[in-house]
């Protein structure tokens, strides 16, 4: 069975394509890598900042959850 690392929401945070290379995002308790994707260089998409969960912010984006249907989920988000 593999079993997901959980990370802290300060873990998360350092994941903002600042402070380390990675670029990570949450949603629904699932991290999920992105730093491959043109759209977050930098940790920014749009008015979406890396390192945070975005779970509540996706109601207003003009997709829908299965945008992250193509990224690794890496861990799970605990509080």
């Amino acid at each position: 069975m593999n079993t997901l690392p959980t990370y802290t929401r300060s873990h998360l945070a350092l994941r903002n394509g600042q402070d380390k290379p990675e670029i990570w995002v949450a949603y629904k308790g699932m991290i999920y890598d992105v730093s491959r994707s043109k759209l977050w260089r930098a940790g920014k998409h749009y008015e979406h900042w890396a390192g945070q969960d975005l779970t509540d912010e996706l109601k207003d984006a003009p997709h829908n959850a299965n945008v992250f249907d193509k990224f690794k989920i890496i861990g799970t988000l605990i509080s």
